[in-house]
């Protein structure tokens, strides 16, 4: 098998996945109004897998501080319950046949800490997958140069522009990260 150079688009591509991930991520972290994006990382127990909350229900918003979620098949009511009170969203659904309503609740200080510590946890997973993609170039950087296809001065040229890709996605990370962490604590 023949070795090629890591692809620097590529490359460039999978970092920016892990940026758009983040953002949809803390896109779900609600500050102070309802919005169906709430439960977007609400995962539930469907018929033997994990699928999102989304693909088992309908999510509407009835009110500023109310979600109502209508859940398409009456056996998994239970389910959904379950996978909403167990995503550390701090959320409460009330059942009601096959609806569940969940009340928002009010943000206080210590919830707006615990959404803060939800959003750090979010951009470390964004970072830990940014440093991935490094890691994956800068091996096949050794193998490409090991096996002669591209030189020492080729390989430590494309090494330093996947570093540079690299901080330039984590520096965008920590820069949304702090952008959100205004807006989740402001009063």
């Amino acid at each position: 098998m023949s070795s090629k150079a890591p692809d620097l688009n590529d490359i460039k591509r999978r970092m920016e996945g892990a940026v758009s991930a983040f953002k949809s991520d803390i896109a779900s972290l609600r500050t102070g109004r309802a919005s169906a994006n709430v439960l977007d990382p609400v995962m539930v127990e469907a018929y033997g897998s994990r699928v999102p909350l989304n693909q088992v229900a309908n999510i509407t918003v009835p009110e500023p501080r109310m979600l109502s979620v209508s859940v398409w098949d009456k056996a998994m009511v239970r389910a959904v319950d379950t996978g909403i009170r167990e995503s550390n969203l701090g959320l409460n659904p009330i059942m009601d046949g096959q609806n569940l309503r969940i009340p928002l609740p009010e943000l206080n200080e210590e919830r707006r800490k615990s959404l803060v510590k939800v959003a750090h946890d979010y951009a470390e997973k964004a970072k830990v997958a940014a440093r991935h993609v490094r890691r994956d170039a800068m091996d096949g950087l050794k193998k490409a140069e090991k096996d002669g296809v591209i030189g020492q001065d080729e390989s430590r040229s494309q090494s330093d522009k996947v570093q540079k890709m690299t901080d330039d996605t984590i520096s965008e990370v920590d820069r949304l990260l702090a952008d959100k962490e205004k807006e989740i604590m402001q009063v």
